[in-house]
């Protein structure tokens, strides 16, 4: 590349064939080549000079100099010239100056040739690196068309032009074969710069390529009529896909169908015959759930807001289809919805009522000191604890029928002293536990709560205040739970070891935060101890005063 033999017009030519192979800015192979004369130089002039090259871009032209600054003293020959000798080369030269002194240009050894050209491919390789990095970066999300290169330990290399990406195993389809040479679409997962070049990770299993592929498909999701409000796959099998039209005429479960199927169809065989259920969303979670748990009917659904989860109840001919095969149906429901599902037959629900009844009723009869009928009566009112009846408004109390307000107060007398002797029972039972007192004056923390973190060797102030946020508060992860006798027994999913009480994040982190606080303390009074010390130390050494 840079030989003596090379003309002016080759070392152009050179430079425009590069960086049009490569698809860089010339100027980038301009500098990389001037780098390489400027080493080659060094080589045979001296490491220790500062020597400079200029690659004319236009007409090959090389100029070679060394540069050296005026100064009084010489400490470095190689860089530096004094007063007296820099006069010579330019009359009028003054000590801060930098003067230039024109090298003859050098002929190229096989050793020089060789090392020139390592660095030129290494400047370029850089810089077509960076150029695929900027030209990816910003294009996570979208849909891209590669061929197969070759498939490593699993990882399907895909050419995409000017790059290379990789779709994982766990990114890809399952069981669908591909060959090398076979085009392939995929989405942009994550573009990562590295040092040995961007990483563009591909995907095929992603919800979003199946957004992607309908959007080409369908005119009006890609205009925005229509949106994707939400989706979830299992790669390979099955999808469901929740869509909403801004335009009440358009029907978008039938936009996305299309004419005799044609639109999903296309996208089906992409995803290698994945089947898709295209439903509608909507706002109200009851009526997206019911929606989302097609094709089996429900009768009922039950939101729990404090649990984050929902139960539904189906007839009983419809629990298999309602948890589909290997639970695909109630799993996929539950990640459309981003809820937990509990599938129950009307048998199951109404066997729950019945005890979750027996349960209410026994509690009130014991702790209210009441009949039967009285504590039935309030369950059917839908009272379910102790301190829904203590608190409550007195009017909505005596509101029901068959009560009075005299009836109200004493009701809550006898709530309000129930919880006393629980909360008595909590505080013997902490302190026998051993739990410090010192943990009582956390924000938040009851003597029921403090029972729990003793029970967990959670004793101390110290012990509190190692814990993390969500060691300590984290609700049990929204797992789709289905009952029945074909459902798989599994082990309940852990949490926080608060997290029974509906604790936040923010209280969480308060409650941490409040026990660490003494650490703080014991800090700044370490420090001012040590300035006392230091001040009466000082005193001691000082001389008397005359």
């Amino acid at each position: 590349m840079a030989t003596a033999t090379a003309n002016r017009a080759e070392l152009i030519a050179i430079a425009n064939s590069v960086a049009t192979e490569k698809m860089i800015d010339r100027a980038i192979v301009i500098e990389a080549m001037e780098d390489a004369i400027q080493r080659a130089a060094r080589t045979r002039y001296g490491q220790e000079m500062d020597i400079r090259a200029k690659l004319d871009a236009n007409t090959g032209d090389l100029r070679l100099w060394r540069v050296v600054e005026v100064v009084e003293l010489v400490d470095d020959l190689y860089k530096q010239v004094s007063v007296k000798d820099a006069q010579k080369l330019k009359p009028g030269a003054v000590v801060g100056d930098f003067l230039v002194d024109p090298l003859p240009p050098i002929e190229f050894g096989r050793i020089q040739a060789q090392a020139s050209k390592q660095v030129i491919f290494q400047k370029v390789r850089d810089a077509e690196r960076e150029r695929q990095y900027e030209e990816f970066k910003d294009r996570q999300g979208e849909i891209i068309t590669g061929v197969v290169k070759r498939v490593e330990f699993g990882h399907i290399v895909v050419d995409l032009g000017r790059a290379e990406g990789v779709i994982r195993r766990d990114q890809q389809i399952p069981r669908e074969v591909v060959r090398v040479n076979d085009r392939i679409r995929s989405l942009i997962l994550k573009v990562v710069r590295e040092n040995r070049g961007p990483q563009i990770f591909l995907s095929r299993a992603h919800p979003d390529f199946m957004k992607k592929l309908f959007a080409q498909e369908v005119p009006e999701i890609y205009d925005g009529i229509i949106t994707i409000q939400a989706a979830a796959r299992d790669p390979g099998s099955r999808a469901k896909i929740g869509v909403i039209s801004r335009d009440s005429s358009i029907d978008p479960v039938g936009a996305c169908v299309g004419m005799k199927g044609s639109r999903v169809q296309a996208v089906v065989q992409e995803m290698q015959g994945e089947k898709i259920d295209i439903i509608p969303w909507s706002p109200d979670t009851a009526t997206f759930v019911v929606n989302a748990l097609q094709p089996a009917s429900v009768s009922r659904v039950v939101i729990d807001e404090e649990e984050d989860r929902i139960e539904v109840v189906v007839p009983d001919d419809q629990l298999s289809l309602a948890i589909g095969r290997r639970g695909q149906n109630v799993r996929l429901a539950s990640q459309l919805t981003g809820k937990a599902i509990d599938i129950l037959t009307e048998a199951d629900a109404s066997e729950k009522r019945q005890k979750e009844f027996v349960a209410n009723s026994e509690l009130f009869q014991n702790e209210l000191d009441v009949d039967e009928t009285l504590a039935q009566l309030l369950v059917a009112e839908g009272f379910t604890s102790l301190e829904e009846v203590a608190y409550v408004e007195l009017d909505e109390l005596a509101a029901i029928e068959g009560f009075d307000e005299d009836l109200a107060q004493e009701l809550q007398s006898r709530a309000t002293e129930a919880l006393e002797r629980r909360e008595q029972a909590n505080r013997d039972e902490r302190i026998a536990l051993g739990v410090s007192d010192d943990l009582t004056t956390m924000p938040y923390l009851t003597e029921a709560m403090l029972v729990t973190l003793g029970k967990a060797g959670i004793k101390t102030l110290d012990d509190l205040a190692d814990l993390a946020t969500d060691e300590l508060v984290e609700k049990k992860r929204a797992e789709p739970r289905r009952r029945g006798d074909d459902a798989p027994k599994r082990a309940e999913p852990k949490g926080g070891i608060l997290a029974q009480y509906g604790l936040s994040d923010e209280q969480g982190n308060e409650i941490i935060m409040a026990a660490r606080a003494h650490w703080f303390a014991d800090e700044e009074t370490g420090d001012a101890a040590d300035a006392d010390a230091d001040a009466i130390e000082g005193d001691a050494h000082a001389e008397p005063s005359q």
